[in-house]
């Protein structure tokens, strides 16, 4: 084999369409518009999702659903990223600042802190919103909680 023999898989290229190129081209005459009719003209379009006056997909299929518009969403954040945070960085309080300097929040996000992993350190934290079973172990460990 070299390159002088080298071409394409079967089935893999085929030749274009070309339009309007007389009769003899097989896509001569009405260059495969049909007779009449819009679609006929030059400069027609269609809606996106039109199916030829078939109920289109977007209308065959129910409505599902619902989005809460006033739904709050917040970053959770346990115990265990807690605790490795103030082992990292030798902290004894943790509020919005800190969690923004670090990468686990962004400016506009709500953190929430959550009760999995175990929390050693004493801990003052200051978050949007606590679990229960957070604030037991954050109070448990000698540390105090501040809700934002």
């Amino acid at each position: 084999m070299n390159l002088s023999n080298l071409k394409p898989a079967q089935g893999s290229t085929k030749n274009r369409k070309r339009i309007g190129r007389g009769t003899g081209s097989g896509h001569g005459g009405t260059s495969t518009r049909g007779h009449k009719g819009a679609g006929s003209r030059s400069g027609t379009t269609t809606k996106v999702g039109f199916e030829g006056g078939q109920m289109p997909l977007q209308r065959r299929l129910p409505k599902v659903g619902f989005k809460n518009p006033n739904r709050v969403e917040y970053v959770a954040l346990n115990l265990d990223a807690l605790q490795q945070l103030a082992d990292n960085f030798t902290l004894n309080s943790i509020n919005f600042d800190t969690l923004r300097e670090h990468g686990l929040a962004s400016k506009n996000d709500k953190v929430k802190i959550l009760g999995r992993g175990e929390l050693n350190a004493k801990l003052d934290v200051q978050a949007h919103a606590f679990s229960a079973t957070a604030q037991k172990a954050i109070e448990a460990a000698g540390g105090s909680i501040v809700k934002l």
